[in-house]
């Protein structure tokens, strides 16, 4: 997990909306991108593992790449995040962080941040 909020605060400057929404975006099927507490570096671990015990690479998949546990993870956590901006500011909570998920590589990735004014 890729603590992004960083990148996404810069954006949201460069299109110097006051109020709107961002959407933050992975064009990736075995990555994905959430919010969760980022004060606590257990917290993304746990969540790793967590992930790791509920779709373990060695059961039975079908998918011939042999990257199928990334495509449940990536469908779990989901492509996308939306979050609110209010005068400038993403409307994070205090322990909040946007994190992009990598769960087939490393490899090259990209997200997407879209802002949109209200």
């Amino acid at each position: 997990m890729i603590d992004i909020t960083a990148a996404v605060r810069e954006a949201v400057k460069k299109e110097d909306v006051r109020d709107g929404y961002c959407i933050v975006f992975t064009t990736h099927t075995t990555a994905a991108v959430t919010i969760n507490e980022n004060a606590d570096p257990d917290v993304p671990r746990d969540i790793i593992n967590a992930l790791e015990r509920a779709v373990p690479q060695n059961a039975s998949y079908r998918h011939r790449e042999g990257n199928s546990p990334a495509h449940v993870k990536s469908s779990l956590v989901g492509a996308s995040e939306i979050v609110l901006i209010d005068n400038g500011r993403l409307v994070l909570g205090t322990w909040q962080s946007i994190f992009f998920c990598e769960f087939d590589g490393p490899r090259n990735r990209k997200v997407v941040v879209k802002v949109i004014k209200a």
